[in-house]
């Protein structure tokens, strides 16, 4: 069912002050991973002025909520999801707004903020709006390293009323994650691989302590942490096909106490990026190889940790299509991009493919001025309140595609 533009555009003018406080709201207290509880109780708030039936505490903090079809011979059919993340980061924020974190050493930035605000926007105007299907709302916890997805999935979240989640079971689902890189304004997605797999990692070199002046009484964890990490970059430019795709990053390294001690042990923790199956399994079966041997090389022992993390989100080719036909009709063919190559970056949202047709897309956060803007991950990020209207509007009309 069509809806006509003007429409669902004044829809979302007359709540876009209300989402933005709501987005500002939330970015001014954020919650880490699984620890979501004043987010989640922002959102049941919004729900309940609503009037929409939900279901919290599903996956820890995540909330679902079900907005029936109002056509009678919509109401068997299966339901559309709209999925946002609730959880913020460890990182002391420094963007100096009226708004700004007042959580010592945890911000949004990533922009769950954001997608959650959206999500919220997106059921205000969908509960004004005629629906041929039904549609689930997924406010999701701990995007970040948590799988909140993957608990989500495994409790019924999309699986409809009594098998854990509400309402009739779901068919498709869409998510977003604003993009500080892709102008205001704009969306991009590709059909098949859109994110990476991510896995982690944590090492630990044993070696002996001694002292810094005599380092032949001791075998020297320090020197043969620093050798393994070295190494380990050799998997992506020399075990990796040099068309395939891998990310082997070291993002913390703990050891001593002192200037003048060896100390017996060194932890160093990081990231693993793939794109391909066969790859992913190479990249492991290489890290364990040149950790363990080069540790022994050097006297040491290596012990790994090793967690497998995300999946590779892949774009379903129906969903993805119906996205872009969507896109194309509501803001133009110019301002939707098929982007050729999947990033790096790693998704949760994954975990949703493996159940129903997925899509996952970007929204364009880049304002034409300043032209170099902070971006994801970094302390003076903040996102972009222009890109609200459109982030709603293509969460509305995926769902009533």
């Amino acid at each position: 069912m069509l809806q006509p533009h003007s429409e669902i555009s004044a829809l979302i003018r007359a709540e876009l002050a209300e989402v933005t406080e709501i987005r500002r709201d939330l970015h001014r207290y954020p919650e880490l991973s699984y620890a979501e509880v004043r987010t989640s109780g922002v959102v049941q708030r919004e729900l309940s002025a609503l009037g929409l039936a939900f279901k919290a505490g599903v996956g820890g903090t995540g909330v679902i909520a079900y907005l029936p079809a109002t056509a009678p011979e919509g109401r068997i059919k299966p339901a559309a999801a709209l999925r946002a993340d609730m959880d913020a980061l460890p990182i002391q924020e420094q963007t100096g707004k009226a708004w700004a974190s007042g959580t010592p050493g945890v911000m949004h930035a990533c922009g769950h903020d954001g997608h959650t605000a959206m999500l919220i926007g997106a059921a205000r105007v969908l509960n004004r709006l005629e629906r041929p299907h039904p549609i689930l709302l997924v406010f999701q916890p701990a995007e970040e390293g948590g799988g909140g997805a993957d608990r989500m999935c495994k409790e019924g979240a999309l699986a409809g009323e009594g098998k854990g989640g509400i309402g009739n079971p779901v068919e498709r689902i869409f998510g977003l994650h604003g993009w500080p890189t892709l102008p205001l304004g704009m969306v991009a997605s590709k059909v098949g691989p859109l994110l990476a797999a991510v896995d982690d990692f944590i090492v630990t070199i044993k070696g002996t302590q001694c002292h810094g002046a005599y380092p032949h009484q001791g075998s020297d964890s320090i020197l043969a942490a620093a050798h393994c990490i070295t190494a380990i970059q050799s998997i992506a430019s020399r075990n990796v096909g040099p068309l395939e795709s891998a990310v082997v990053s070291v993002g913390a390294i703990h050891a001593g106490t002192a200037n003048n001690i060896i100390p017996e042990t060194v932890s160093f923790i990081g990231t693993v990026r793939s794109l391909k199956p066969d790859v992913k399994s190479l990249t492991r079966e290489r890290f364990f190889a040149i950790v363990e041997n080069t540790a022994r090389a050097l006297g040491c022992e290596a012990r790994i940790e090793w967690h497998d993390g995300y999946p590779v989100t892949i774009n379903e080719a129906t969903a993805t299509e119906s996205f872009f036909e969507m896109a194309n009709r509501t803001l133009g063919e110019d301002r939707v991009i098929r982007t050729d190559n999947p990033t790096m970056g790693g998704e949760d949202f994954s975990f949703y493919g493996h159940h129903v047709r997925a899509c996952f897309f970007f929204l364009g956060l880049k304002p034409e001025v300043p032209a170099d803007v902070p971006t994801l991950h970094q302390p003076n990020f903040d996102f972009n309140d222009d890109a609200l209207s459109t982030g709603i509007e293509m969460l509305v009309r995926s769902a009533l595609a």
